[in-house]
């Protein structure tokens, strides 16, 4: 039986799970992977899916014998022990996690602008206020989070799956033959986009916490979101290829499951599912504002931040509102087109850290070590997968990202020097 005192129970994490996967990423992703995979993107699909499984196995288990708000955080400290290494590593996670927010909330401004019909000049406007509205939903405290995201999910969710069941029924068959496919390597160049997708799996283990048996939840919710987002984008993408040619896929791909409305519902249609992308980038917002709130309060309590992020603020803590202040600033004066891809790989990067880690805590955790092993090497593999189809757009990814790492170690260093306070587990001895 849940516990009434617990705001997470199995069904308010799956829900949480999906509101963060189920973001900016199917309404842009689709269109950029479809332009490299072709009509065989579902297959591209799949094996990203494959790989967040594989994944949010690793995490889950982790999740059960630390169940800490600080999440990915606490498995880095768990893992690598108390020093800079971990601190480094969780300073690069906080920082990739909130230029991938600031580029949900431009999403979010973009869209609202078009719907409106102002000039994109107001976009980044727009892109502030979301994050505003959703500080003081987070501010309310996990309880409310948790509500508002299971409306907000179900509302969204609801669009999308009428939306493909409607549009099933006018699928053309020779759209989605496979005697047009691209080569079948192009499938495997961009598994790197389709995993980013399923990116905000990882917003689950920021709730064990406030569960009332995450031993027993946390990876149901973890398999069942997943699964559940990974039939949904299976099903999106066959309703989209198989309604609109592949010249038009590419050229509406920022907005091409708003254009396969089209031709079954004309404008309105189109309409509809642009206020579906406000919807789903703005429940993405709040799912991940969650993660970052309990991340940052984790990593100033351990030392790896400054003091203020630890203070209470209402229900929720200072963190917060730091964070938010930040996010505005990446909004409002950062191009983040190509800072955003940097940060993706580096939060695969940082994926690949932890399931490494974890096959050091494997006792503890009572994780099949084939699993992990297998997280380990498809994690390997996106990456050198992404970094290969990223190079070509910008030539010195490798640099760059080689450049976060340093700058990431830069300021635990300078943290540590400043605060003098040293990092410290918060899950000790469960085992």
């Amino acid at each position: 039986m849940e516990n009434n005192n617990k705001a997470f129970g199995l069904w308010s994490a799956v829900f949480l799970g999906i509101g963060s996967m189920v973001g900016a990423g199917i309404f842009v992703l689709l269109g950029e992977a479809g332009a490299i995979a072709g009509n065989l993107v579902w297959i591209s699909f799949i094996l990203g899916g494959i790989i967040a499984l594989l994944s949010g196995y690793s995490l889950a288990k982790l999740a059960s014998v630390y169940p800490s708000r600080g999440g990915m955080v606490e498995y880095l400290v768990q893992c690598y022990g108390e020093g800079v290494f971990s601190g480094s590593i969780s300073v690069l996670f906080y920082l990739s996690a909130m230029v991938s927010i600031a580029m949900v909330a431009k999403t979010f401004g973009t869209y609202t602008s078009m719907m409106i019909g102002n000039n994109l000049s107001m976009a980044n406007i727009y892109g502030v206020g979301i994050l505003l509205i959703f500080m003081i939903i987070n501010l309310a405290g996990s309880t409310l989070i948790a509500k508002s995201e299971n409306i907000i999910v179900i509302i969204k969710l609801s669009i999308i799956i009428i939306f493909t069941i409607v549009v099933s029924f006018y699928i053309k068959p020779e759209l989605l033959s496979i005697k047009d496919a691209p080569p079948i390597v192009n499938i495997f160049s961009s598994i790197g986009l389709t995993f980013f997708a399923y990116a905000g799996f990882s917003v689950i283990t920021n709730t064990a916490e406030d569960m009332a048996n995450p031993q027993k939840i946390i990876l149901k919710a973890m398999i069942l979101s997943i699964s559940l987002v990974m039939i949904l984008y299976i099903a999106v993408t066959f309703a989209v290829f198989g309604n609109l040619p592949l010249p038009e896929i590419i050229k509406a791909q920022d907005y091409a499951l708003a254009e396969a409305a089209k031709p079954v519902f004309g404008e309105m249609g189109f309409k509809i599912m642009s206020i579906a992308a406000l919807i789903s980038t703005a429940s993405s917002i709040n799912a991940n504002l969650y993660s970052v709130t309990n991340t940052t309060y984790q990593m100033a309590k351990n030392g790896e931040l400054p003091e203020v992020y630890e203070r209470n603020v209402w229900h929720s803590s200072e963190g917060l509102i730091v964070s938010t202040v930040i996010l505005i600033i990446f909004v409002l004066f950062f191009n983040l087109n190509e800072i955003a891809a940097i940060g993706s790989i580096s939060i695969l990067f940082i994926h690949g850290f932890v399931h490494i880690g974890h096959l050091l805590k494997i006792k503890e955790t009572g994780a099949s070590k084939i699993l992990i092993v297998l997280a380990i090497v498809a994690i390997a593999i996106t990456i050198v997968l992404a970094l290969n189809y990223t190079s070509k757009h910008i030539p010195n990814v490798g640099y760059f990202i080689a450049s976060g790492f340093v700058l990431a170690f830069l300021i635990e260093i300078a943290l540590r020097l400043i605060s003098k306070r040293v990092i410290s587990k918060q899950i000790r001895n469960r085992i």
